[in-house]
């Protein structure tokens, strides 16, 4: 079951070792990891609103009336999409894609002439350090958590500057240089069990237990929530 318990919401501005940070990553950029491409940072709502536009694509999520949110269970949210995810319009279109099911993150990376990652490439990207000479992190090491050793910088449910979501590329980039590989929306995985698919590196309603490798989670393929986003691999290019 991947269900979650109320917890506090903490606000604040993003302190990391007692300084500011306002660096962005570059959105739609990709990392080189061994053999495949992938995104550094999950895909947003301007992207997906592309995608959306020259495919003229109108989501699970808008056809049934809105994604979901847990609260007494599943529940229903009247008007969250994936262009307004907590039923008003985002801050930001840089805001990660949510209320996407599996298939329509599938067809969204075959249209950027990519795919999603298998379970085994995520794992690569997120926890196993493959660059030369990383900054703050070891070349070959293999961490528990894609922000290193400890979850510090991720956007979970445990203390940290975002209530929700963040846009991405605002929190400190993790392993080979890619973004929220761990926390801020879980993200669909290529990897598919019957009617399920697998996802990867919790949210930002979970706590950093979630974020670990071992804590993927399957859910079924047409499902939409306001937790779960997802990012592309490719070919090299």
């Amino acid at each position: 079951m991947y269900l979650r318990r109320a917890f506090h919401f903490f606000l604040g501005t993003w302190l990391v070792m007692g300084l500011v940070s306002t660096a962005r990553a570059e959105v739609g950029g990709r990392v080189t990891v061994g053999d495949f491409e992938i995104d550094a940072t999950e895909v947003t709502i301007g992207r997906f609103r592309q995608f959306a536009e020259a495919t003229d694509l109108k989501t699970a999520a808008e056809e049934s009336g809105g994604g979901f949110e847990w609260g007494s269970g599943w529940e229903r949210r009247a008007g969250w999409t994936v262009y307004r995810p907590f039923g008003s319009d985002p801050a930001s279109l840089d805001e990660p894609a949510v209320h996407v099911s599996w298939q329509e993150a599938s067809a969204y990376c075959r249209w950027r002439d990519g795919r999603l990652p298998t379970a085994e490439e995520w794992r690569l990207a997120a926890y196993h350090e493959m660059r030369e000479a990383p900054v703050g992190f070891e070349n070959g090491r293999v961490y528990r958590y894609s922000s290193g050793d400890t979850p510090d910088g991720m956007n979970t449910r445990d203390a940290d500057p975002w209530p929700r979501h963040a846009p991405v590329g605002s929190t400190r980039p993790g392993a080979n240089g890619i973004y929220d590989m761990g926390g801020n929306v879980w993200e669909w995985i290529a990897d598919r069990r019957g009617a399920e698919a697998l996802t990867a590196g919790g949210s930002w309603w979970y706590g950093r237990d979630q974020t670990t490798s071992e804590a993927m989670q399957w859910k079924p393929a047409d499902f939409y929530a306001v937790y779960v986003g997802f990012r592309c691999a490719y070919k090299p290019s």
